[in-house]
């Protein structure tokens, strides 16, 4: 049986309505088999940049750990839910190695850095930081994860630093449209040269059409339909290390309900 660890982390965000992910996280755990979920205890506070570019650095390193450490505790791959998709940093350092790929299904590509962020938000920096790039107090040791290991799916808006940035490394990019295929996003994938995977999961790949609670809805997304479809394909062809989803933002507990059906399909080809 899968186990999942939730991490109501809202820190990370760059929304005003930051605070409506932990309502998300919580609501997708109370859907979840409860012998199977553990709830990491995220702080409240927003914390303190320390003098950085990254807002709420503080916190985000406390939480880092909080979940590093929860993470150890448990065997066999993790699926964490978030909160914002800061969390996937630490999810994937407690599993990569030089055998591992990384199916990165977001709207946005989060490839800023701080330098390049106008918010200051880490959830803009996350794959950055995950390619070794950024705060070195908060990224993975250059080399560990590569870009030439990644394939951003779904991905359709990009800001004008993270497109030189993709064009300088030749990361694989596929639209929405590509997760009708998913026989072709295994083929990116095995394309890396590496033998397994992780996958990441932000809400907002969906099309708002399909998906509410979503702070930042990018419009042409992928259908449930298609992102399950391509999950399952992937993990029939590799083995999945670990994964997250992240970035559900119901304006209500109430109306959490009414996406709830979609997210559970996604988690279930996750399991």
């Amino acid at each position: 049986m899968s186990r999942f660890v939730i991490v109501p982390q809202w820190q990370g965000s760059g929304s005003s309505r930051a605070m409506r992910l932990v309502d998300g996280a919580l609501a997708v755990a109370g859907d979840l088999p409860r012998a199977s979920c553990s709830i990491v205890d995220v702080p409240m506070e927003a914390g303190e940049s320390l003098g950085t570019a990254v807002r709420r650095l503080s916190s985000l390193l406390r939480i880092r750990d909080q979940v590093a450490q929860e993470l150890a505790t448990g065997d066999g791959p993790a699926i964490v839910v978030g909160g914002d998709c800061g969390v996937a940093l630490t999810s994937l350092a407690a599993v990569v190695d030089a055998d591992t790929a990384v199916l990165w299904l977001d709207a946005h590509a989060d490839l800023q850095s701080p330098e390049t962020s106008r918010t200051g938000a880490f959830h803009g920096m996350v794959l950055r930081a995950i390619l070794g790039d950024g705060l070195p107090q908060l990224r993975l040791e250059p080399g560990t994860m590569t870009p030439d290991r990644v394939v951003l799916a779904g991905t359709r808006e990009l800001d004008p630093p993270e497109q030189e940035f993709i064009a300088a490394t030749g990361m694989t990019v596929l639209s929405p449209d590509a997760l009708s295929d998913p026989a072709g996003v295994v083929a990116a994938l095995e394309a890396t040269g590496a033998h397994q995977v992780y996958i990441h999961v932000d809400l907002d790949v969906l099309d708002p059409g399909h998906m509410g609670g979503l702070s930042h809805p990018v419009p042409f997304g992928a259908s449930p339909a298609d992102v399950v479809a391509t999950v399952r394909a992937v993990r029939d062809r590799m083995p999945m290390v670990g994964a997250s989803l992240t970035e559900f933002s119901p304006s209500s507990p109430d109306a959490a309900v009414d996406d709830l059906g979609a997210i559970l399909r996604v988690i279930g080809a996750l399991a």
